[in-house]
């Protein structure tokens, strides 16, 4: 891909999600999302693969679909309240069209069909930005929106991604499609408590923004994209793919690591909420996320390939692991001591 067109998409991405985030007006945050969706397509489909190129149409129509819902919604609540102000949406209607909207660009179920699509089709760093960076507006959005909101209606999405994140994850052998229902799954998490504690879903968003960066970020350096070639993988750079597994169960939400803090406070908050046994159901879903990551953990560095004659082993490689790379694995991985400061904070 040429440089000067690399460079125009990313920082049309970043001003595309600077508008949307710092807008009042809900037309001016549309155009934030209509230009992050134009940015992000050159990036989708520049392999030029017909698997890229029908990603990045999938893509393009999902998108637009959620727009129009978006820009309907707020022209129906400034039709009957003569609001334009993103904070003022109270028509349930426009309420409950903002919702659908969104779950579409974020793909919550039941909207989650193209998101594991759209990130097998595309490269793995395309992907990371599909599965955190285009996260962003909308969830901005929600929080910005979030007292408006129906909470059954969120609760029972939020549910129904937890398990079908969980279950759906299970058979996948590819591992772009794990991490996107993976990220379906975090999602529910995120939507659950969206309505009583908007501070504590944009914690959950961040760490999970903090522990998928580098799982993308290693299997891109060990170029790995599916389980086969994983099993494989660990004799390329041995001690990356053994943090990895760290990384991995950081995700799944095990202490004393990372992922652990977010799950924890969302439990605790859903509890003083009264809302016990929705907490028991998610914290149960997450198990089926769990087994997956173990599986993932499993071939990247418990066992070993089957060593035939005409087994082919891989070259260890020498080169250093990126900085930035090794900056967000020790986060991924060891913030949980962090956690009074979130507690401390007003």
């Amino acid at each position: 891909m040429n440089p000067q067109a690399k460079l125009l998409s990313i920082t049309s991405l970043f001003l595309g999600t600077t508008i949307t985030i710092t807008s009042n007006h809900w037309v001016m945050a549309w155009t934030g999302l209509e230009i992050n969706t134009l940015a992000i397509l050159p990036l989708i489909s520049k392999s030029h693969h017909p698997r890229a190129i029908e990603a990045a149409t999938k893509y393009f129509l999902v998108q637009a679909a959620a727009s129009a819902l978006l820009l309907f919604s707020s022209m129906t609540n400034a039709w009957y309240i003569g609001q334009w102000d993103i904070t003022q949406l109270t028509h349930p209607t426009s309420c409950l069209l903002l919702t659908t909207a969104i779950s579409i660009k974020l793909g919550l179920v039941p909207f989650h069909f193209w998101f594991p699509e759209i990130l097998q089709g595309t490269s793995l760093t395309t992907g990371l930005l599909l599965a955190t960076a285009l996260k962003f507006p909308p969830i901005t959005l929600l929080l910005l929106t979030s007292s408006s909101l129906n909470p059954t209606l969120l609760t029972t999405m939020a549910v129904a991604s937890a398990a079908l994140g969980g279950w759906a994850g299970l058979n996948q052998t590819q591992t772009r499609k794990i991490l996107a229902f993976s990220s379906i799954s975090h999602l529910g998490w995120m939507a659950i408590i969206l309505v009583y504690n908007p501070k504590l879903t944009l914690i959950t968003f961040y760490l999970y923004c903090l522990m998928t960066v580098p799982i993308f970020l290693t299997l891109d350096t060990i170029k790995t994209l599916k389980l086969t070639t994983m099993s494989t993988a660990w004799t390329k750079i041995p001690s990356l793919t053994a943090i990895l597994m760290l990384m991995l169960l950081s995700l799944a939400g095990l202490p004393p690591l990372t992922g652990f803090l977010p799950k924890w406070l969302i439990i605790q908050e859903l509890t003083k909420q009264e809302m016990t046994p929705t907490a028991t159901i998610i914290a149960l879903l997450s198990l089926l996320g769990l087994f997956f990551y173990l599986r993932l953990a499993y071939c990247a560095t418990i066992t070993l390939p089957p060593n035939s004659i005409n087994h082919m082993k891989q070259w260890q490689t020498n080169k250093s692991t990126k900085m930035l790379t090794t900056t967000f694995i020790t986060l991924s991985i060891m913030l949980l001591p962090l956690s009074p400061m979130i507690f401390a904070a007003p």
